[in-house]
């Protein structure tokens, strides 16, 4: 069994220098093999410097600090080594490249493990946009795994700012046209957990006015077609919900999820 887990840091918004000792008290209760993380401050904080100092955990970083613009970054963390690691630019229209998916080759005690994390754009009307994010996404992971079926399946954790009955989810989990042909996901919480699951939730005092709250934008993910059980969900539960010295920690809830190895 592998433990994974994402989490949205939220960056240097709000009270972000009374956040940073909640998010890694929790971090280090949590205990997770792999974390896939996003909006992490690479600068002020270093986020990253920490996850290496405090918690131990080798750290794959993307944007890389020659295309470091805002000092925000998604990160792939690891109790294991981290053998090589990668990312790409991902559609954003005719904004700046600012989004990507980043992977990680991990060598761990299972074997090779494929890890990606990515942060897809946000807003209501991003539909068509977050659909052409995750064909990018997907076509990686198929050109990285090539006719592997019987490893580990490949990972996929990160905020995908969209809901589970959205297009883009229903197309990367098989409910609807596979992105790129035989190959979708499954979803942990959809297979083992229990209620909504809100992860950008108005229990959370910094999303008392959003526009939409419960919604479920994280997740961790396994590819499939799959040798069973490799990959298959055991457990999944939220983390980040409780005040930490009566801080809570981010404006988004974690995921972490059991895997079967």
């Amino acid at each position: 069994m592998i433990r994974v887990a994402t989490w949205n840091l939220w960056c240097r918004h709000g009270n972000w220098q009374e956040r940073q000792p909640a998010i890694f008290s929790t971090l280090a209760a949590l205990d997770a093999d792999i974390v896939g993380l996003q909006e992490v401050s690479t600068k002020d904080p270093d986020h990253v410097a920490q996850l290496r100092s405090e918690l131990g955990y080798h750290a794959a970083v993307s944007p890389d600090a020659e295309h470091d613009r805002w000092g925000i970054a998604n990160v792939i963390s690891s109790r294991w080594p981290i053998v090589s690691h990668g990312w790409e630019y991902l559609d954003v229209g005719d904004m700046p490249p600012h989004r990507t998916v980043l992977w990680a080759h991990i060598d761990a005690p299972v074997g090779d493990l494929m890890v990606y994390c990515t942060h897809l754009s946000h807003g209501f009307d991003n539909s068509a946009l977050r659909q052409r994010q995750l064909a990018q996404v997907c076509e990686l992971i198929v050109a990285q795994r090539g006719d592997d079926k019987d490893s580990f399946p490949p990972i996929l954790i990160g905020d995908l700012n969209a809901v589970p009955e959205s297009d883009e989810i229903r197309r990367l989990t098989g409910l609807g046209p596979a992105y790129v042909a035989r190959f979708v996901v499954t979803d942990a919480w959809a297979q083992r957990g229990e209620g909504v699951g809100a992860t950008y939730s108005s229990g959370n005092p910094y999303v008392i006015n959003s526009a939409w709250p419960e919604r479920r934008l994280d997740y961790v993910m396994t590819g499939w077609p799959r040798p069973r059980p490799k990959g298959n969900p055991l457990s999944v539960e939220r983390f980040g919900i409780s005040p930490v010295n009566g801080v809570v920690a981010s404006d988004h809830y974690g995921v972490i999820a059991e895997l079967a190895t």
